[in-house]
């Protein structure tokens, strides 16, 4: 198996904030709007460089998704910034009014997602957000995997024309993609090639995926490991490329077991080759205070869990 190694851990967030301040660069018509939490989205770097092109709305999140519909008609690329649980439960009806019904070129980003943002408890993490993202027609929903693909990806959503949920989180977590990698918007990333299982993954999960490939490669089992880091669009060719030869697969990922990853595969497989499947995700529970170690560990989101899954699912071809 191909080793993924690391020289350091660095928070997604931050790679949203370099994204931006390199968007802004790259694009005059990018502009910016927060809902009072310009430090932990990393914000401060674009507002210091383009200090006219921010707007702070304040504690007033369906505000601000309703000014940055306004902006996409004089022709910016708004990107609006707050927490995922803020981002999507709390204006759910004017994302869906406002920005998904009529098409409107807005790119919702959303810090803090799942569990891993630790110790604000089960008020703060969001676990469905991912479901009500994906079921909105016309919305893309991202979840990249560490720093460099999330600054990869917020530059990427420039080019984008449509709505786009971008999805990262606060934690220092391993950064292991490529510096230098081409974003592509709905194209999986093949990690390893296998033969006996196909893994795949999403967001923090992608990094435990790998270190259970290595796991698994000591118990003699050949896992192919895809980074899904866009779940809609799917790359159902990928998918299906992959199960049909492993004959069973494992999703993985930071959310409700119900609406997230591992739904969107089954739907494809059970539409298109009906394949024994095992999900590692939340099981329909909302979270708790605690440490992001502790709580991937307690709701089974780690490296162990994902090998068990194999094991088990395995036994169903």
């Amino acid at each position: 198996m191909k080793k993924y190694t690391y020289t350091e851990s660095k928070d997604t967030r931050s790679g949203f904030g370099a994204g931006l301040l390199e968007a802004g660069q790259k694009n005059e018509n990018v502009v910016a709007l927060c809902a009072d939490l310009i430090g932990s989205l990393k914000m401060n770097d674009f507002i210091k460089a383009f200090p006219e092109r921010f707007f702070q709305i304040g504690i007033a999140e369906a505000n601000m998704m309703g000014i940055a519909a306004g902006l996409t008609i004089g022709g910016k690329i708004p990107f609006t910034g707050t927490f995922a649980n803020f981002s999507t439960g709390r204006v759910y009806d004017q994302i869906r009014q406002s920005i998904a019904y009529s098409g409107k070129n807005v790119k919702i980003c959303a810090s803090h997602a799942g569990l891993t943002l630790g110790e604000d408890g089960a008020t703060h993490q969001i676990l469905e957000d991912i479901g009500l993202m994906k079921m909105l027609p016309g919305m893309t929903v991202i979840n990249p995997c560490d720093y460099n693909q999330t600054k990869a990806a917020t530059i990427a959503l420039v080019e984008h024309e449509g709505p786009v949920y971008l999805r990262f989180g606060r934690p220092v977590v391993p950064n292991f993609t490529p510096a230098d990698q081409k974003f592509e918007i709905g194209k999986a990333i093949m990690l390893n090639e296998g033969t006996d299982v196909t893994i795949v993954a999403t967001g923090h999960l992608v990094w435990e995926a790998i270190q259970a490939g290595e796991e698994l490669e000591k118990l003699g089992i050949s896992a192919e490991i895809i980074n899904i880091h866009t779940i809609k669009p799917l790359d159902d060719e990928a998918i299906l490329k992959s199960v049909t030869k492993t004959g069973c697969i494992v999703t993985a990922e930071e959310h409700n077991r119900l609406g997230g990853l591992g739904d969107s595969v089954a739907q494809l497989l059970a539409k298109q080759l009906p394949t024994p499947q095992e999900y590692v995700a939340v099981d329909d529970s909302f979270g708790e205070s605690g440490t992001p170690a502790q709580l991937m560990e307690k709701y089974g989101l780690n490296a162990a869990n994902i090998v068990n899954a194999v094991r088990k699912v395995i036994t169903r071809k």
